[in-house]
């Protein structure tokens, strides 16, 4: 996470050390918003992430990004290192994906903190998904 803050930081300051640039308080407040405003979406993004387990599907949120998995959807659930997807993005190194009738492409990536737990869990309510380690 870090990493992606100084790339924002790099990108959307680095006008600020032109010396024509410097002295313009409006470019400087324009720059300085843009980087608050990225680093906030992001941070809330990736910290506000929550895993519900409702009676009939699974609920993902994110910031303002929501997915509603049906239980009877979900197909499988894999192991994934995929860092730079999915929800928390470089939150972890070892996240799980979830493949589904329902999300954009067939499956979501997500990092749950304790993640046999959360398979145990969703093994219960989807009787027949294949998992894979």
């Amino acid at each position: 996470m870090l990493i992606v803050v100084l790339i924002i930081a790099l990108g959307s300051l680095f006008p600020l050390f032109i010396e024509e640039v410097r002295n313009e308080w409006i470019a400087v407040l324009i720059l300085v918003s843009i980087f608050i405003v990225l680093v906030s979406f992001i941070l809330w993004t990736n910290f506000t992430v929550k895993y519900i387990f409702y009676r009939d599907y699974l609920f993902i949120k994110g910031g303002p990004f929501k997915s509603r998995i049906p239980y009877k959807n979900i197909t499988e659930v894999s192991r994934t290192t995929a860092i730079f997807t999915g929800h928390r993005i470089m939150s972890s190194r070892d996240g799980l994906e979830i493949f589904n009738k329902t999300t954009f492409l067939g499956s979501i990536k997500i990092s749950p903190r304790n993640k046999r737990e959360f398979i145990i869990e969703l093994k219960k309510r989807c009787p027949n998904i294949k998992i894979r380690e």
